[in-house]
C-alpha cells in the first residue's frame, strides 16, 4: 500500500546557514526603480538585511499631452521641469513567520530596511515651435517655464543627455518596511514578492514640476519581484552556478 503526503517531496540538501543575494524590480505608486539587497542568517528565523536601490520618482500631477494643433512626435508632461532620480541605501532586518512546508508551500517573512537618500536631479529641455513666419516656424530647445510656454508652443522633448551638466543632488534619507513571499521550488534558488510601504524624505522640495506644489517627502506603496541565489558560507564548492541549478533526482 502507497501513502502519499501532501506536497511534493523535498530531495535537495538542504542550507542551514542560508545567507542570499537577491535582485529585484519594483513598481511603486510615484515610479519604478531595481534593487539589490544581501541577507545574513543571525538565527534561524532572522536575517540582517542590507541593500542598494535605484528608483525614480513621478509627480501626482504629471499628465502626457500631444501638441493639440501641430502633428509632432511622441507625448510630453507638460510643466515638468526636472527629471528625478534616488539612489539609496540602507540596513535592515527581515523575520520569518511562516516557513515553507514543502516545495509547492509559500514561506512569509517581513522586512524593514533603512538609511540614506541621494536625489538626482536635472532639468529636463523640450524642443519649442518659435514662429518667425505666418507659415514658417524653427525649432529651439529650451527648458519649460510656465511664464512664457504652453502645450502648443512645444514639439517634443529633448534627448535625455540635455542638461546633464547641470545636474544637481539633494542628500536625504529613506525607510521602508513589507511582506516577502518566497515561493521557489529549489532550495539553492530565490523567488519571491514582496509588497510594502516605503518613505523617501529631503530637507526641501524636490523641483519636479513648474505646474504644481512639489514636495519633500514621498510617501508610495509599492510591489515587487526579486530573484536570488542562497549563499552557503561553509560550503563555498556549493555555490557555483553549475551547481546552484543542480538537482539531485
Amino acid at each position: 500500500m502507497y501513502l502519499s503526503a501532501q506536497g511534493e517531496i523535498d530531495n535537495q540538501p538542504t542550507i542551514f546557514l542560508r545567507n542570499e543575494i537577491t535582485g529585484g524590480i519594483f513598481l511603486s505608486t510615484d515610479g519604478f526603480g531595481f534593487g539589490y539587497r544581501e541577507g545574513k542568517r543571525v538565527d534561524y528565523f532572522n536575517k540582517r538585511l542590507l541593500e542598494i536601490d535605484l528608483l525614480t520618482v513621478k509627480h501626482p500631477k504629471e499628465v502626457k499631452l500631444t501638441n493639440p494643433y501641430y502633428q509632432t512626435p511622441g507625448s510630453f508632461v507638460f510643466g515638468k521641469k526636472n527629471f528625478v532620480a534616488i539612489l539609496r541605501g540602507g540596513y535592515g532586518h527581515q523575520k520569518e513567520i511562516f516557513e515553507k512546508a514543502d516545495l509547492g508551500g509559500v514561506a512569509v517573512r517581513y522586512f524593514y530596511t533603512g538609511g540614506a537618500a541621494v536625489a538626482f536631479y536635472k532639468p529636463i529641455y523640450y524642443k519649442m515651435l518659435k514662429f518667425v513666419g505666418p507659415y514658417e516656424a524653427e525649432i529651439i530647445e529650451e527648458k519649460f517655464d510656465i511664464k512664457k510656454h504652453d502645450p502648443t508652443m512645444i514639439y517634443s522633448k529633448s534627448s535625455f543627455f540635455k542638461g546633464l551638466n547641470e545636474a544637481r543632488l539633494l542628500p536625504g534619507l529613506y525607510g521602508k518596511a513589507g511582506f516577502n513571499f518566497e515561493y521557489s521550488r529549489q532550495d539553492k534558488v530565490i523567488h519571491a514578492i514582496e509588497i510594502g510601504a516605503q518613505i523617501n524624505m529631503f530637507p526641501k522640495a524636490l523641483p519636479i514640476m513648474d505646474t504644481a506644489r512639489n514636495k519633500a517627502i514621498f510617501f508610495s506603496l509599492f510591489a515587487s519581484y526579486r530573484f536570488g541565489l542562497i549563499i552557503d558560507p561553509l560550503n563555498p564548492e556549493s555555490n557555483k552556478l553549475s551547481n546552484i541549478f543542480r538537482r539531485n533526482l
